[in-house]
């Protein structure tokens, strides 16, 4: 893409289907690097990852030749089929539908980046749920309860 620049920092948001637990921390490292192959893969760059046991956020510097829709499917799509191949939890494994996509500036890239890698200390504080709802309402935007992720609590 002659003559096209851009500046596009994505935080992702995705959840477990059920919001199982089912990411172990003994596989966490594996899968963040399979996904940001994937992420890599795709002509955009993962520069934050962090697997809970139930939901995964990302950082990306994504492409514009790639719609952030798409890639969250093929990120989806491939790990869930190399989860499955892999047979790390017994059935079948897959994402919830839907994500959540936040953008930000360069100047917040570092803060974003430091608050996906401690993820395993702000969950000690507050709950998935908590903190999705927090970033709707910090980003204005609406949402109905109907429609957000499949919540265990």
């Amino acid at each position: 893409m002659a003559n096209t620049y851009t500046q596009l920092y994505i935080h992702l948001v995705f959840a477990v289907k059920g919001r199982e637990n089912f990411i172990l921390e003994d596989k966490r490292e594996e899968l963040e690097k399979y996904i940001c192959g994937i992420v890599s893969n795709n002509n955009s760059k993962p520069l934050a990852i962090f697997c809970n046991p139930d939901h995964t956020h990302i950082l990306i510097g994504l492409n514009p030749s790639i719609s952030i829709s798409d890639l969250t499917k093929i990120i989806k799509s491939n790990s869930s089929k190399w989860i499955n191949e892999n047979k790390w939890v017994s059935g079948k494994f897959s994402w919830q539908e839907g994500f959540g996509a936040f953008t930000h500036s360069k100047s917040q890239i570092d803060l974003v980046a430091k608050y996906i890698l401690n993820q395993a200390e702000h969950h000690k504080k507050k709950t998935f749920r908590e903190e999705y709802i927090k970033f709707l309402e910090e980003c204005g935007i609406e949402y109905d309860e109907r429609y957000l992720f499949t919540w265990n609590n």
